[in-house]
């Protein structure tokens, strides 16, 4: 039950009234106004696809977020999170609605307005709303979605409960399609839209797997991690090796893409010489730093298409400890060279395992041993730093898969955001998939439909249109 005091029933009475309802509007395209708040980030995003062909355009109307400020943790903290979804949601869509866009005057347009207070012209109501269900956080996932629902019910238009991962490995669909816009920070209008099959890489603080995609519920997921996920590794990691400084004026707790920034400050000429290993025996050997240490690959002696992140920031841990008990200190060249090498092994893992899929999804084929897939997607928080896209497409090039493209969503769309739950909803949505008001947060929630949940049609509450 929602409470009376939630933001979901303060902001549904600010409103106002209802018009005019539609559930399948003659207008071509779909507009959604879609909510974002699984972890620490308050994101709402006003997102629009126009016409409903293959090479429709997208736009993104308004795109903004809040993150939770929890440095003083130097990590996520769950209620700070929350605190900060319930300070900063209704805000951020009370700006939102300033950005819908006006009613289309050719006379196609028949869905309902939203009358706007001190806004002389009313705008067009969203056709439906998009709003994360999970997996994450189910406590910040509730406010974020109970406010989604009241807002559906409000307006009397669908709602859409949207699979947080989904939403990732869609995100280049939704770049391809995209029309350019400024204010949304939309820069790639034109890239390669992934057609399914396609592989992807979806790595972020709190999920690392390896997912075949034949359509946008459809996926088998081929390897996961059996531990941390990579970007917490990473965060654990800069932790140890960011001089104080670094950290204490740190502006968030993003610690991955400042260890990225600490490491590689001249950007990509600092790797331009990196070589990958040949064969997968290269891979199993081990390189020792001028100060004595190595850092293991995790299953490097074998082929299981699993992740291990967790040795890896053991074994940062496990240096500079070392160093302080005999009184030493990291140099900067010291630290420098122990963050490339994190990163170096943490990403070679990931190309490696990659390969593997790659080369089981080719054997399925053993007549032709023709590759299904054409496009590796890698989405995520992680997906921004540029050494691993690097690492990526070297390991396809020496590996036999150098026809294999590889596509990731400008850096402001790898991160949580609301951009990628509407154009999650606006696909499930044109698929004929709306969710039932009843439905609620889910902290664990698979891709896969032959898991134990179903997979993203596998929970209660989903309606076909």
């Amino acid at each position: 039950m929602i409470s009376p005091r939630s933001p979901a029933i303060a902001l549904c009475k600010s409103l106002g009234a209802v018009w005019k309802n539609s559930l399948f509007p003659k207008r071509r395209g779909l507009l959604t106004l879609a909510i974002e708040s699984s972890c620490d980030d308050t994101s709402i995003a006003i997102v629009e696809k126009n016409g409903r062909s293959a090479a429709s355009s997208a736009t993104i109307h308004f795109l903004d977020k809040v993150t939770a400020d929890s440095r003083e943790y130097r990590g996520i903290h769950p209620i700070l999170a929350l605190e900060s979804h319930q300070r900063n949601l209704a805000k951020l869509i009370d700006k939102s609605l300033k950005h819908l866009p006006f009613p289309v005057q050719d006379g196609n347009d028949d869905t309902g307005t939203v009358k706007l207070m001190n806004d002389s012209r009313p705008r067009r109501r969203p056709d439906f709303i998009s709003a994360t269900r999970g997996p994450g956080m189910r406590s910040n996932l509730s406010v974020g979605l109970d406010t989604g629902k009241g807002l559906a019910v409000a307006w009397q238009i669908p709602f859409v409960g949207v699979h947080h991962m989904q939403a990732h490995l869609l995100t280049p669909r939704l770049v391809s399609s995209l029309t350019p816009n400024k204010d949304a920070g939309s820069t790639q209008a034109g890239a390669t839209t992934p057609e399914f099959p396609f592989l992807s890489i979806l790595v972020s603080g709190g999920h690392s797997i390896l997912v075949h995609s034949t359509s946008i519920i459809d996926h088998e997921i081929m390897a996961s991690t059996a531990d941390i996920a990579i970007g917490e590794s990473l965060d654990k990691a800069a932790r140890e090796i960011l001089p104080g400084s670094l950290l204490h004026n740190a502006k968030n707790t993003m610690y991955g893409r400042l260890l990225e920034e600490f490491a590689f400050p001249n950007g990509k000429t600092d790797y331009a010489d990196y070589r990958p290993p040949m064969t997968r025996g290269e891979e199993q050997i081990k390189r020792e730093s001028p100060w004595g240490w190595s850092i293991t690959t995790p299953f490097a002696n074998t082929r299981n298409l699993q992740f291990s992140f967790s040795s890896i920031a053991s074994a940062v841990t496990k240096f500079v400890l070392e160093k302080e008990k005999f009184g030493g200190d990291m140099s900067i060249e010291e630290r420098v060279a122990l963050a490339r090498e994190a990163m170096r092994v943490c990403f070679e893992h990931l190309a490696s395992r990659t390969i593997i899929a790659l080369e089981s999804l080719r054997s399925r084929n053993p007549k032709t041993g023709d590759l299904p897939v054409r496009t590796l997607v890698v989405s995520g928080g992680v997906a921004a730093n540029q050494f691993l896209m690097s690492i990526l497409r070297s390991f396809l090039d020496v590996r036999g898969f150098g026809r294999v493209d590889i596509i990731a969503p400008p850096p402001s769309l790898c991160t949580d955001n609301a951009a990628m739950i509407g154009w999650a909803g606006i696909e499930m949505f044109e698929a004929g998939w709306h969710t039932d008001l009843s439905c609620r947060a889910l902290r664990k929630w698979t891709l896969d439909p032959r898991a134990h949940d179903g997979g993203i049609l596998g929970p209660d509450g989903w309606t076909r249109l």
